[in-house]
């Protein structure tokens, strides 16, 4: 999400439209959601792009996941062949910030966690600020640090602290991790 296109304040962006799938309207969709629903149960979804001022509706009516790929295959209504679905390449898959799930203890919205302040727990040295969430085998966050952006793995181990209530996380990185960026 960083630099990139982001969705008007009172949305959240669930994933982006990124290829035509097949002739038939399909479209590939990487996911920057954690719950498989928001890409397999039917009912409105919105979709926003640069030089929209709002999200428009549009109704998810199938999906499912490639294995391996990271990615989910959806058909919206309206949509029915491949230019149409190459027509929504770059178009963000959005919902209204008040359609959260519920996450179980220890689970975490993105958007709650960006702007999050981060501590080295050892010394409580202040280090940055979280910005972004790269998803990748674990889940990166990304840290401005002054003029740079570090990723740390979101892991337990790593990160043994969030702290929603005071809006900080401590890390407790290996050696080496923060200047790894370089």
């Amino acid at each position: 999400m960083t630099g990139q296109l982001q969705p008007p304040t009172d949305w959240m962006e669930i994933g982006l439209i990124v290829a035509p799938q097949g002739l038939k309207g399909e479209m590939r969709v990487y996911p920057h959601s954690d719950f498989p629903e928001r890409f397999e149960e039917p009912g409105e979804r919105w979709l926003y792009s640069e030089g929209l001022a709002e999200p428009q509706s549009v109704q998810l009516q199938r999906g499912y996941y490639i294995p391996g790929k990271d990615l989910y295959v959806i058909k919206l209504a309206n949509v029915d062949s491949r230019n149409q679905a190459e027509a929504m390449r770059g178009k963000m898959l959005v919902v209204p910030t008040t359609d959260r799930l519920e996450l179980d203890d220890g689970e975490y919205h993105v958007l709650d966690l960006i702007g999050l302040r981060v501590f080295l727990q050892e010394t409580g040295e202040e280090i940055g600020m979280v910005v972004d969430m790269m998803k990748t085998g674990n889940d990166l966050l990304v840290i401005k640090t002054g003029d740079k952006e570090v990723m740390v793995p979101f892991v337990a181990s790593i990160v043994p602290v969030v702290d929603m209530t005071n809006r900080r996380i401590e890390i407790t990185p290996p050696a080496g991790l923060l200047s790894l960026n370089d």
